[in-house]
């Protein structure tokens, strides 16, 4: 008899405090997404990736350590990306004039996740965002979809 997976599906990888890390996390994403068969919604889930692993080298990293990325596919379909990092400051998106060439990032992931948030954790925090796709729950129990 087979064992029913365990739920959510999860993956994650640690990254260095290195500009390389989000080329890294972008890779890993795609290749995880390929590996669950989940291709809806890939673009906007690679581009929020991009962005709140920036976020995290540029302002939640300190010297010498690095940031956790997580993935998790629900049976429900949710799809969730978390980047841990250890550094303190708090986490909104700002008000940026239209002639700013920064401060954008959590304004994307807001427009094109369904959910997004900030979690507590020691030394740190947690940003997160969700997506719904289709077919997360063949994918999720391992069934062929």
């Amino acid at each position: 008899m087979n064992a029913e997976p365990r739920h959510p599906r999860t993956r994650q990888a640690f990254y260095r405090r290195d500009r390389r890390s989000v080329r890294l996390a972008r890779e890993f994403v795609r290749g995880t997404l390929t590996e669950w068969t989940v291709a809806e919604r890939s673009d906007d889930v690679l581009l929020c990736v991009s962005e709140l692993a920036t976020n995290a080298l540029l302002h939640g990293v300190p010297a010498g350590r690095g940031f956790l990325l997580r993935l998790e596919l629900h049976r429900d379909g949710a799809l969730r990306v978390e980047v841990h990092d250890s550094g303190p400051g708090e986490v909104r998106a700002p008000e940026t004039s239209p002639d700013s060439e920064h401060g954008r990032g959590l304004l994307l992931v807001a427009a094109l996740a369904d959910k997004w948030g900030v979690g507590e954790r020691n030394p740190g925090k947690i940003v997160w965002c969700e997506f719904t796709v289709r077919g997360g729950e063949a994918a999720a129990s391992g069934r062929p979809r």
